[in-house]
């Protein structure tokens, strides 16, 4: 519904943002059971309530300055934590190495990739990795 529908039809406009009320009043409820389960919510259901996919955690930390409290929890049941980026210094002269680390960042496998070429690194990832 655009303003220049409030404007011209008042009445109607007023009868939809009465709607709109009504249905906020029926969604925070809802909003609310679903944080009580306490668990991630599928990316199905976070759409439905309107979050989106590429959610970051950073962006549910503003909802306090909005007064919309409310909305906290589902949307940290929904949002995509952001990566934390670490450098590596390059030794010089060093040879290609692959370090594959555990869920803790500690390296839990490391190999050596000095005769391979790109497509045997791009297959070994593929097959040792998970997508996200």
């Amino acid at each position: 519904m655009c303003l220049t529908h409030f404007l011209l039809n008042p009445e109607r406009g007023r009868d939809t943002l009465m709607a709109g009320e009504v249905y906020l009043l029926w969604l925070l409820p809802l909003l609310q059971t679903l944080a009580s389960y306490g668990a991630e919510l599928s990316s199905e259901a976070c759409r439905e309530l309107g979050f989106s996919s590429n959610l970051l955690c950073s962006s549910c930390d503003l909802l306090g300055q909005f007064s919309l409290n409310q909305l906290d929890l589902p949307c940290r049941q929904c949002c995509q934590e952001e990566a934390q980026l670490e450098s590596r210094k390059y030794v010089r002269g060093s040879d290609p190495v692959l370090k594959l680390l555990d869920d803790n960042g500690n390296i839990a496998e490391e190999l050596s990739i000095l005769k391979w070429n790109t497509d045997s690194v791009e297959e070994f990832l593929s097959e040792k990795l998970d997508r996200i």
